[in-house]
């Protein structure tokens, strides 16, 4: 048998990087580390264990020097850098940051490898200057070996390629147009110079897909809370028809029309707002068309146009109807804290990682953990 190897999980949301490393096999969560109080309820009543710590303070980060551990797994959130002098050193460019703790919990507790996630505009982000200063803190300052980037031997200089750093969700299973950043690395001071025998790329796809297209997923006959009001959806068609004419892209979209043939949804947003109206669905219900709900303003549209469910946005994500059912049973262990509201829902799965896509990140580093460490 393989054997285990101890993550700890920070900026840590529901625990999606988590949860996908655990189905690769041979990972087990020792620590968490998450602010976000309705996230750490979900998280709680996911894991049985409360993640409510904040990793910019010393208390953490020596708790963290203090837990034997693998690997580092951090879906942190994209922030600007200060553009600061050069003669500073690696990590005070980046201070002020998420990114500068996580790389001085790195740098102080020295784990055999990482694996960071982030928006895809983290490479574009301060003209890219950010996504370099993170490559070169990583490579440089930190001395890890980061898949996908070469030290040229001469210059010293580091060649990649950033966009070659992207994966999207609808390549892993799902049917969700979701780019997001991977950053991967292994220790050269735990493994020498076995790290520049790796692969250099990360997965690019999941073998067999969850879902064909959206369609496969979907819910139809939905509540009729999801349905938008008459009002509403005349309200999107002006703002959509205002743009058109000065020929913006901006607007609601229907993302399972008919004529589409295997309709993917946009990427699902924390903010809910714009990331629920770019992912309307029709749904034929009967008896929707005109109906007077007492939260709504107008009666029920005659389109039979709704906001997806956050059931829906759930098994975008891969936390429902896959990373959490009991093989022995087939049932779904995926839920909620009871009495959460959909706001919250929808919140958190708009910030979460897409589960499948970062089970293939855990099985790749599992293969190159085994290959560092066969003796």
């Amino acid at each position: 048998m393989s054997r285990k190897y101890k993550t700890i999980d920070l900026c840590a949301g529901i625990g999606g990087i988590r949860r996908g490393f655990e189905l690769a096999g041979c990972f087990k969560n020792v620590l968490s580390a998450e602010i976000d109080k309705n996230a750490c309820l979900t998280y709680e009543h996911l894991y049985g264990e409360n993640p409510m710590h904040d990793i910019t303070t010393e208390e953490f980060k020596q708790k963290v020097v203090n837990t034997s551990y693998d690997v580092l797994l951090a879906g942190f959130p994209c922030q600007a850098f200060s553009r600061a002098g050069k003669q500073e050193g690696f990590l005070d460019k980046t201070r002020g940051t998420l990114f500068f703790d996580i790389a001085e919990i790195i740098k102080r507790s020295n784990p055999k490898a990482f694996m960071l996630e982030n928006v895809d505009n983290l490479i574009t982000h301060q003209k890219g200057q950010t996504f370099a200063t993170i490559i070169d803190v990583l490579v440089n300052g930190l001395n890890y070996k980061v898949i996908g980037v070469v030290k040229d031997e001469q210059t010293g200089k580091l060649v990649y390629v950033p966009k070659n750093f992207v994966r999207n969700s609808r390549n892993f299973g799902v049917p969700q147009n979701r780019p997001r950043v991977y950053i991967m690395g292994f220790s050269r001071d735990y493994y020498g110079d076995a790290v520049d025998n790796l692969p250099n790329e990360l997965p690019i796809c999941r073998k067999k897909p969850i879902y064909e297209d959206l369609r496969n997923l979907l819910e139809m006959d939905a509540d009729d809370k999801y349905f938008l009001s008459s009002g509403y959806v005349e309200t999107l068609e002006r703002h959509k028809a205002r743009h058109e004419s000065k020929g913006n892209g901006f607007g609601y979209k229907i993302v399972n029309l008919p004529e589409i043939e295997h309709p993917v949804s946009n990427a699902i947003l924390a903010t809910g707002g714009s990331g629920k109206e770019r992912n309307l669905v029709i749904d034929p219900k009967e008896g929707v068309a005109g109906k007077v709900v007492t939260s709504k303003q107008t009666p029920l549209n005659d389109k039979g146009i709704r906001a997806m469910t956050p059931r829906e946005w759930g098994k975008l994500q891969g936390f429902v109807n896959y990373a959490f059912i009991d093989k022995k049973t087939g049932e779904d262990k995926f839920s909620f804290p009871e009495k959460l509201a959909d706001g919250p829902k929808y919140k958190q799965f708009g910030n979460a990682v897409t589960i499948p896509a970062v089970e293939e990140m855990a099985k790749f580093m599992k293969k190159c953990l085994a290959e560092l460490e066969k003796k």
